[in-house]
């Protein structure tokens, strides 16, 4: 009896065991109860972005599939913040690949996948509200766009149809304006895809260059005036420069290469020469930027340097352009560079993040990280050096320009020590005035 009762309380034992370990396994790491058809969850395996800021925490909830979503449930937007943003303009469905400002400074145009190009009014980037007036792109989508001189008229590149397409300011009915797109779209002639297209501000050519070594100068009415081969192995950019003379491009090779598109008195087209090359980077130059008015250059290589040029020179006399400045830079894909309208700063853009400098001492005066949830599609400053904008997801960003408003200070301190006549003296006074004045505005909000 003995022997038997010492093998019950063993069992008994081992029963009472293994009825308490399930009753553990019953219970999640925080003490409560699992519920049936539930897996147990030790730690999360990723921390998603809700409203912008990071969900440490994982609930447990019923079983869904990964990256569910509804139909109508758009994608998260990316959120940033910073105390010199602007303002965010928010009207696209889709990612934003173009933007361009009118020479006047009224508009920005900006293009997008959703099929539409939007024209901003920059009088009401410090308001609550962001007009725009919306073009819509037909069976297509645009993924560069450039103001005519006017601003009454646009061309886009089209994604689809690898060609160009201008879009005229017609009155409507009711008396309101609207773009509309032209019957027909220029042929077709680039064999690769084209990376950038410009407008020449006189009015009497347009270029578009692809990424094999093409650019082609048009004419406004779709005719092929001319092609350039650029010989660089491949083109990364190109543009035409603000004042509608020259056309530049770099590529693989470490130099970049401008040209003369020549019209005689009566306006007819007569070639397109040479002009002078920039020389100084050891590596291939991804961008380039040109001042307002043409005698400033800044590019950016990826030797890991970025130079600002002086091309004021007398190229027809084979005067070479100076170098003014060499500043560092750390360099990631895809990279971008913006010359201020007056030359006094530069921003740089690589990946998702700006970086902004004068161009006085080369000296880093802000960044901006993360600003967009994809890469940086475009960058550029508005026409009265205010404001820097930036895309890459469905949101354009505007900040406010104050390495400009800075460098107005300190330049204009300078020449009011040295100036001898009165009226210079009031003249360089009130700029220095105007410029704090903004800085201390735009700081005084962002507090």
């Amino acid at each position: 009896m003995d022997d038997a009762s010492g093998v019950l309380i063993g069992v008994s034992v081992l029963l009472g065991a293994l009825v308490l370990v399930l009753l553990l396994r019953r219970r999640t790491p925080d003490g409560k109860e699992a519920q049936r058809g539930e897996k147990e969850v030790t730690e999360p395996a990723d921390d998603h972005a809700v409203n912008g800021e990071t969900a440490g925490k994982t609930s447990i909830q019923k079983k869904q599939k990964p990256h569910q979503r509804s139909r109508k449930e758009k994608p998260q937007q990316h959120n940033f913040t910073h105390p010199l943003l602007a303002a965010a303009l928010k009207g696209h469905s889709g990612s934003i690949s173009g933007l361009d400002f009118s020479s006047n400074g009224k508009y920005l145009a900006s293009c997008s996948d959703d099929r539409t190009v939007r024209i901003w009014s920059t009088k009401d980037f410090l308001e609550r509200e962001h007009r725009c007036m919306r073009a819509n792109v037909e069976l297509d989508h645009a993924t560069l766009v450039r103001f005519y001189p006017d601003s009454r008229a646009f061309i886009v590149w089209l994604a689809n149809g690898d060609t160009i397409r201008v879009f005229n300011m017609t009155k409507k009915e009711d008396g309101t304006f609207a773009y509309v797109g032209a019957p027909e779209d220029f042929p077709k002639h680039h064999k690769a895809p084209v990376i950038n297209i410009g407008v020449a501000d006189t009015g009497k050519f347009i270029m578009t260059a692809s990424s094999d070594t093409t650019i082609l100068i048009w004419d406004p009415k779709g005719e092929i005036l001319a092609s350039i081969n650029t010989n660089q192995m491949n083109n990364a950019f190109a543009a035409v420069s603000p004042c509608g003379r020259f056309v530049a491009s770099c590529g693989f090779t470490p130099d970049v290469k401008v040209w003369e598109v020549c019209f005689s008195k009566s306006g007819d087209f007569q070639e397109v020469a040479r002009a002078f090359d920039l020389k100084g980077h050891t590596a291939g130059v991804y961008s380039f930027s040109f001042s307002n008015d043409s005698r400033r250059m800044a590019t950016v290589s990826k030797d890991g340097t970025w130079k600002l040029w002086d091309t004021d020179v007398e190229y027809k006399k084979q005067q070479d352009p100076y170098l003014l400045l060499t500043g560092k830079c750390d360099l990631a894909e895809p990279c971008r560079i913006a010359l201020s309208p007056d030359a006094r700063a530069l921003a740089i853009s690589c990946s998702t993040s700006i970086f902004v400098y004068n161009t006085k001492e080369g000296k880093e005066e802000e960044r901006f990280e993360n600003v967009h949830g994809e890469h940086i599609t475009d960058l550029a400053f508005d026409v009265n050096n205010r404001f820097l904008v930036s895309c890459g997801d469905r949101a354009i960003r505007v900040f406010h320009n104050t390495a400009g408003y800075r460098a107005v200070v300190e330049e204009m301190k300078v020449l009011l020590k040295k100036a001898t006549n009165e009226s210079t003296r009031q003249r360089l006074q009130q700029q220095i005035t105007d410029a704090q004045n903004a800085l201390e505005s735009i700081y005084s909000k962002s507090k």
